[in-house]
């Protein structure tokens, strides 16, 4: 445990690659050249300031996010059947969330889990938001206190949200689970289902050391593939994926400079109960 929290908590390493901010040029540069050119007449007519006096500031700023997740979107790629936004956040952002992570952790410490049949799983876990997802050998059921503090979980940070928004607008997520990797760890394959309305979507957010991602179907014995993920990237499992197996096969642990002393972050934001 202390090691996982030293681990959340450790600051000083800067991330050895990455692009901070994002252009203009760049938001509108995916998707075909017909797209690309009505993102940049819309984007104009948003963004330049020739045009406020025909708009008002209110109506500006709420066009302004609607054309940043539109452009952040045109660049989200499927890997087998998983929308992926590789680099979603910025070296910098990165940064900034994981000191958001280490604040957490100090108030709501990473605790182990078991599974149903007893044995113990190689993640902590943390959390923010109203719930927390948890496991013993009752089952799997989410709580909206720290099992061993008792207290209320910590706001889901803003660049989670962030992330969030590029994928869904109609809901805003009452879960951020927090996962901290540590060498050798891994996750099996599983459903989220424990969640009151699976058209919502899950979004996942990683941090630190890159991970071997994989996906199957909404059977257990269906087929499954996999791919990597690397620090920054973001991905979703809504639709076809929402509820399909999925899991983390291993990290490459000590690959990344994020948490200095190696190990990956996973966030997955859910919306749990009605909207």
């Amino acid at each position: 445990m202390k090691g996982c929290i030293g681990s959340f908590r450790a600051l000083g390493s800067d991330l050895t690659t990455g692009e901070t901010g994002g252009s203009f040029s760049a938001k509108v540069a995916g998707g075909s050249p017909e797209l690309r050119q009505k993102n940049a007449e819309f984007a104009d007519l948003v963004y330049n300031p020739r045009h406020r006096s025909a708009i008002s500031n209110d109506l500006a700023f709420g066009l302004a996010r609607r054309v940043d997740a539109a452009m952040s979107l045109a660049s989200v790629t499927t890997i087998h059947g998983v929308r992926v936004l590789a680099g979603a956040l910025s070296a910098e952002e990165q940064r900034v969330l994981l000191a958001d992570l280490q604040s957490i952790a100090r108030v709501s410490p990473p605790f182990s889990l078991m599974t149903g049949w007893g044995k113990p799983m190689s993640v902590k876990m943390t959390a923010a938001g109203r719930f927390c997802w948890f496991s013993d050998r009752k089952g799997y059921r989410y709580i909206e206190t720290h099992p061993e503090t008792n207290a209320a979980f910590p706001p889901i940070p803003a660049l989670a949200l962030k992330v969030w928004e590029q994928f869904e607008t109609r809901v805003a997520p009452d879960c951020c689970l927090i996962n901290y990797y540590g060498e050798g760890a891994r996750m099996g394959l599983h459903q989220d289902r424990d969640e009151a309305d699976f058209g919502y979507p899950v979004v996942s957010i990683s941090l630190g050391d890159p991970a071997l991602f994989r996906i199957g179907g909404t059977e257990r014995k269906s087929p499954t593939r996999s791919f990597w993920l690397s620090s920054g990237d973001a991905m979703v499992l809504q639709g076809d994926t929402r509820l399909a197996f999925h899991g983390i096969d291993r990290i490459k642990f000590g690959e990344s400079a994020l948490l200095p002393k190696g190990g990956r972050l996973n966030l997955t934001l859910r919306r749990v109960a009605e909207a």
